[in-house]
Formats: structure tokens, sequence, C-alpha cells
């Protein structure tokens, strides 16, 4: 398999943890679940709520 395909998904967990701390969620934790998840965590970060710490 192509190296790039794991940088990309690597990259994309990293954005993820931003997005995560940024609506003041745990980096770390969302970091990791990206891993493993993919875009699908990136979504759940989207749409959860900032305030009532959904998700």
């Amino acid at each position: 398999m192509d190296g790039g395909y794991y940088i990309g998904w690597g990259t994309l967990a990293l954005i993820n943890a931003g997005l995560a701390q940024g609506k003041n969620k745990s980096g770390i934790n969302w970091f990791i679940a990206s891993l493993f998840l993919g875009p699908l965590a990136t979504l759940l970060i989207v749409l959860s709520d900032k305030e009532r710490g959904i998700l």
C-alpha cells in the first residue's frame, strides 16, 4: 500500500484533534478515535454541540 494513504489518515487525525480542542473536548482522545474512525470521527466532531459537551 502507498505511504501517502497513511500520511493522509494521520493528517486527518491531527485536524480532528484540533477541531475537538476548539470545542473544548479532549484532543488526544479524538486523535486516537480518528485513527480508527477516520472521516466518521470528523463528522461526529463537526455535528457535536460545543456548550452541552455531547460526544
